[in-house]
């Protein structure tokens, strides 16, 4: 249990993970480096047909994708993926991939 701003919380305080650097890899996958100085790979393709992602489909559109404040973002940051999406259903690979 903890307590921020007199609001108590009974779960156990989780530390606030941001992205600190991505690229965009062959077959709409992500290299994705965390705050924790964890790196993992993201399948991107699954969310594609969603209304908000398709235009990544365009793969110069998807290999745009930047970091802002913690989270990776593309079309001047009208899309966005949150960091826990992509650290939670990301895979973990080397630094170096």
């Amino acid at each position: 249990m903890y307590t921020v701003d007199g609001i108590v919380y009974a779960d156990g305080k989780q530390e606030l993970i941001e992205v600190t650097a991505v690229r965009a890899l062959p077959d709409y996958m992500l290299w994705v480096k965390f705050t924790n100085g964890e790196v993992k790979k993201f399948d991107f393709s699954p969310l594609l047909n969603k209304p908000v992602y398709l235009p990544l489909k365009d793969e110069e559109v998807f290999k745009s994708v930047y970091v802002d404040s913690g989270i990776p973002m593309w079309c001047e940051g009208d899309i966005d993926i949150a960091p826990e999406r992509l650290y939670q259903d990301g895979i973990a690979v080397a630094m170096t991939a």
